[in-house]
């Protein structure tokens, strides 16, 4: 075998340790997608930046998505070990840079620095689990993960809020140093020597072209409300990204190293998966985001109790992933994996939508771990099951190709559900006099209201979230349509890790 494409495995002992370093840079990663959300108002007061306080949030999500893909195939090409060492360090220091901001231009460009470092350990991260474990093996450990970050997804707000309430917003972006501290020195010592492709120019255009991309959809997603979807600069953006797609496939058949090999444009099974994937993310973050707002504004819960109603969602979550995970170590399971956990979301989906002012914690909690457990079965087995399609030299781009379908549906449901659930709370409250100081496009002012009329716009927010639901439940069943269809790899390799490597001593030094 080539030097250039020979690796090194950890022993028993350092899957621990190494898995221990890659768990803790997913929920850093992860928690920076949703702490800042609660200490938005405060970060606006101090900064002086309400008018576009909400770039902080998008600027982030902008950059990690933009970069993914990128992240992903220079890894295939110079080694995953170290360019996750290297984007760990990038996003380190802008988490330095977030906490000593002081505008919001530098608080800005510091996420977008932050974004492109999280991006690439959250996607180095999935792939370099292709590198430790064997292909069996790999469902249960990306199962850890999509835990992770299902968690880091609740808890990420209610941290946000103690920092800020207790402490300083800016800690929300300084915790991370000596967690990722940790993290940086175990990886660097644990995580094996991963494996080389044979180096070629890159693929500056289709990155290019990518990025671009990427910045039209997450812009587009984030601003659609805000702008207009009617609006010339949304329709030039939609105009835009699409022209952009459309040329990025000649421009990567004809490239000497593609960004995005040709196969993941000809694979079903990384196409359908990458779709399966963009579903599934879509809900999960409109349940996500918008159902601790439903029950802070209609059951009067604070944010902290709000996480506490949620964990019924969570512990689904965490117990199906885990599940799934396990059972994923046949090939021939992962159809049914998929299936089943899309049609229990859908449920979950379909029961969210019959939710009132008046619904119980009892009910909510049932209905939140079906939920949950329909949502913890699908990612990580979509991304073995692309994992297991194709060439260990790109496990990078594959894994990429699906983080980047997740990203980009978590933003669209979030700004699609956000759509939904605003013109139909506007609509239900039309005749409620502004006079009291009630204003349609916010919820929070519902509070305000004396006693009949707030149970009116209670009554009709719960209504307006509930129709959200029902909205996006359909997106679900077209997942698990496409899940019929799709085609895993036959039998994954049953060898180990190291069965297919070398000692460490004669690996290519990654550092």
């Amino acid at each position: 075998m080539p030097k250039s494409q020979r690796s090194s495995s950890p022993r028993t002992g350092g899957v621990a340790a190494a898995m221990s370093a890659l768990i803790l840079a997913v929920l850093l990663a992860a928690l920076d997608q949703t702490i800042v959300s609660t200490a938005l108002p405060r970060i606006a007061e101090d900064l002086n930046g309400f008018d576009d306080i909400a770039w902080v949030s998008a600027a982030y999500l902008l950059a990690s998505t933009a970069v993914t893909p990128l992240w992903g195939k220079l890894g295939d090409m110079f080694g995953r070990k170290r360019l996750y060492l290297a984007s760990t360090t990038v996003f380190l220091i802008a988490s330095v840079a977030c906490g000593l901001a002081r505008n919001l231009p530098e608080l800005i460009g510091a996420r977008v620095l932050q974004g492109m470092g999280g991006g690439g350990m959250i996607v180095l991260t999935f792939a370099l689990v292709g590198d430790i474990v064997a292909p069996a093996e790999r469902g249960r450990y990306q199962g850890m993960f999509g835990s992770v970050y299902g968690v880091a997804s609740i808890v990420g707000p209610l941290l946000g809020g103690v920092f800020t309430d207790h402490l300083s917003w800016r800690w929300a972006f300084l915790i991370n140093l000596p967690l990722g501290a940790v993290a940086l020195v175990i990886a660097a010592r644990a995580l094996p020597a991963a494996a080389r492709g044979a180096t070629a120019r890159i693929d500056h255009l289709g990155a290019l072209l990518l990025a671009s991309i990427a910045t039209g959809l997450v812009l587009i997603t984030s601003f659609g409300e805000r702008w207009g979807w009617a609006s010339p600069a949304i329709l030039g953006l939609i105009v835009a990204t699409v022209a952009l797609a459309v040329l990025l496939v000649p421009v990567e058949r004809r490239a000497a190293a593609p960004v995005l090999p040709p196969v993941m444009f000809t694979s079903r099974t990384v196409v359908f998966s990458s779709l399966i994937g963009f579903v599934a993310n879509a809900a999960m973050f409109a349940v996500l985001v918008y159902l601790p707002t439903y029950l802070q504004i209609v059951h009067g819960v604070s944010a902290t109790l709000s996480g506490i109603h949620m964990l019924p969602l969570v512990a689904g979550l965490v117990a199906s992933q885990s599940l799934a995970g396990r059972w994923s170590a046949q090939a021939d399971r992962l159809r049914p994996i998929l299936l089943a956990g899309l049609l229990a979301n859908l449920a979950g989906l379909l029961l969210l939508g019959t939710i009132g002012a008046t619904t119980g914690t009892l009910v909510l909690s049932v209905y939140f771990l079906i939920t949950g457990v329909g949502m913890g079965m699908v990612p990580m087995v979509v991304l073995t099951t692309v994992q297991n399609s194709v060439p260990t030299a790109d496990l990078g781009a594959a894994s990429a190709v699906v983080t980047f379908a997740r990203s980009i549906g978590a933003a669209f449901g979030v700004a699609v559900f956000g759509t939904l659930l605003n013109s139909g709370f506007a609509d239900r409250t039309r005749g409620l006099p502004t006079s009291v100081g009630f204003d349609a496009t916010r919820p929070d002012t519902i509070g305000r209201l004396p006693g009949t009329l707030r149970d009116t716009a209670l009554d009709a927010f719960a209504h307006a979230t509930a129709g959200g639901y029902l909205w996006i439940a359909p997106t679900l069943a077209v997942g698990a349509l496409l899940a019929v269809f799709l085609k895993p790899a036959r039998k994954p390799g049953k060898t180990t890790a190291a069965r297919d490597s070398v000692t460490a001593e004669e690996a290519v030094p990654a550092s």
